[in-house]
């Protein structure tokens, strides 16, 4: 299956990363992608910007090497609440947003906390993908997350990072979130989570899972163009939707 979008990867401006937007927009004209999600961490997590610096990615050309640059995040999920750690304003500036839980700011706690914490940020319908929910450091209820995303129309990442050192323990948890997403038609997307340039469009750990699971190409939003540009668009309209009710 081919895929097109790197939805999920960090600049030196997450704090923890390595490579510049520039290297990383190279590397994703050599590893053959159309578009790349740049999603620095927001700016709970220790050692990442201050807000304004995901209003004025504006000034980052939309197209380097050839590659459409979506200007996005990952916000950290705060509480049980779903809450997200960024003024509203700033999301309504952004084409593709993460949510994730991150050990730094939310602290694991019980699969109910965890499970409720997710359910509700995709409630909240800012978030287009939920990030890395099959780490094991925050066990979840995978059918009622899965069920809540394949209602919403938010999706759920396969994380290549997750299966490479990065989350141990990740791969029998995804695994059974691939198939109980492909059991309720929740649209899954293709996040490499890199910290350096040479892995930015490394899908290699999640190519493998979706031939074992046998997800279909029209759940995986990252499968052709089309499809990633209708997901983005109704998700945009989306998004906008729920922030207007905040910021009226």
């Amino acid at each position: 299956m081919e895929i097109i979008a790197d939805t999920h990867t960090h600049t030196i401006s997450s704090g923890h990363a390595y490579s510049t937007v520039i290297e990383n927009a190279k590397a994703a004209k050599a590893a053959g992608l159309q578009y790349l999600c740049v999603t620095d961490h927001a700016s709970t997590m220790p050692g990442s910007p201050h807000h304004w610096h995901f209003v004025n990615q504006r000034v980052i050309p939309d197209t380097l090497e050839g590659v459409r640059i979506v200007r996005g995040v990952e916000a950290n999920i705060m509480d049980e609440a779903g809450n997200l750690d960024m003024p509203p304003y700033v999301y309504l500036h952004l084409e593709w947003v993460n949510a994730s839980l991150h050990e730094p700011v939310f602290r694991p706690s019980s699969v109910a906390a965890h499970t409720d914490a997710i359910v509700n940020t995709i409630k909240r319908g800012i978030a287009d993908a939920i990030g890395h929910p099959g780490n094991p450091s925050f066990p979840i209820d995978i059918e009622k997350v899965v069920k809540a995303a394949a209602e919403h129309g938010i999706a759920l990442e396969l994380n290549n990072s997750s299966f490479n050192g990065s989350r141990s323990g990740s791969e029998p948890i995804c695994t059974e979130i691939a198939a109980m997403a492909k059991h309720y038609g929740a649209w899954v997307t293709t996040g490499s989570d890199a910290h350096f340039a040479a892995d930015i469009g490394r899908f290699d750990s999640v190519q493998a899972l979706i031939k074992k699971v046998g997800l279909s190409a029209d759940q995986i939003v990252t499968s052709s163009e089309a499809q990633f540009l209708e997901f983005t668009q109704r998700r945009r309209e989306q998004r906008h939707a729920a922030l207007k009710s905040l910021l009226d």
